[in-house]
């Protein structure tokens, strides 16, 4: 059945692919108006994340977040799409990159580095990263119950050199490279939310407490790596620019929790700035009524 799926489906992925981008976004912008006016796709999840982050905000002006989010929601989807037959040029004409020299001074000191990362802006086309620098890049991800697209989504980000492992693969991945003495750049989307039961630290993200992942923070100061945050704008339409801002070169000078908690205000910053690029249809802030004794 997932062999069946595959060969009904990847035809058409590709032959979208290969439509020029200005196509792409005109069904784009249909898209968007099938998701939000008619289907409302978890138009309800989204409108209560955004009054719960922005209480301050009337009715307007949080029905013109939403609008706006989704709009970009539908680009990033045909954006995805894309990256399937994307060249490297037209992908680096797009996604710009300010300060490389911050990852170019840690190449010459022979330092891995932890991205972490949020589900803002675009995610997808940040992989040409690694044309620009000397590391190997390593990305977790949820593997596809479809083995048949795993291996293509795998096989998309291998392109740029970047490598996907599960959760399970990293901790022995990223410890095999450090003994073999490697250089890595790991991405880490540290936005998701853990389970409540399992979660370590609690903090205030948009001034809401919620647990947060600290695997981050944890591996990077085990295998002494250098922690970066990146910072995305989105310029206008398929375009973007991201900054390097670094953390940290020396993780274990900070007290548990500390790398964690500053990444978050960054994102914190980075949301209040353009909150239309945030992914707002995940349940980030579910766990609020749950918040235990000691981090209240």
């Amino acid at each position: 059945m997932h062999l069946l799926a595959y060969l009904l489906i990847y035809p058409f992925i590709w032959l979208l692919s290969i439509l020029p981008t200005r196509v792409l976004y005109l069904f784009s912008s249909v898209l968007f108006i099938f998701i939000f006016y008619v289907f409302g796709y978890r138009r309800k999840v989204v409108r209560n994340n955004l009054k719960l982050c922005f209480p301050e905000k009337t009715d307007t002006e949080i029905k013109t977040i939403a609008r706006k989010f989704y709009q970009h929601f539908c680009d990033m989807i045909f954006e995805s799409i894309k990256s399937l037959t994307i060249s490297e040029a037209e992908i680096k004409r797009r996604f710009k990159f300010t300060n490389l020299e911050e990852l170019h001074k840690l190449e010459k000191e022979n330092k891995s580095i932890m991205l972490m990362c949020a589900h803002y802006g675009s995610w997808e086309w940040i992989f040409i990263l690694q044309k620009y620098v000397s590391y190997d890049g390593y990305a977790v991800y949820k593997k596809l119950t479809n083995k048949y697209f795993d291996r293509l989504v795998r096989k998309i980000r291998a392109k740029y050199n970047t490598y996907l492992i599960t959760t399970k693969e990293t901790v022995s991945t990223l410890r095999k490279l450090k003994e073999e003495g490697k250089m890595a750049a790991f991405g880490f989307l540290s936005d998701q939310s853990p389970k409540a039961n399992k979660a370590f630290h609690w903090t205030s993200f948009m001034n809401i407490k919620v647990p947060v992942h600290t695997g981050a923070e944890k591996l990077a100061k085990e295998l002494d790596m250098a922690v970066l945050f990146f910072k995305t704008k989105k310029i206008k339409r398929g375009y973007y620019e991201t900054t390097f801002k670094t953390v940290t070169i020396n993780p274990n000078e900070y007290k548990d929790y500390e790398i964690t908690d500053m990444f978050i205000k960054y994102l914190e910053d980075m949301i209040y700035e353009a909150p239309e690029f945030y992914l707002w249809t995940h349940k980030r802030w579910k766990h609020r009524d749950k918040v235990p004794k000691e981090f209240q």
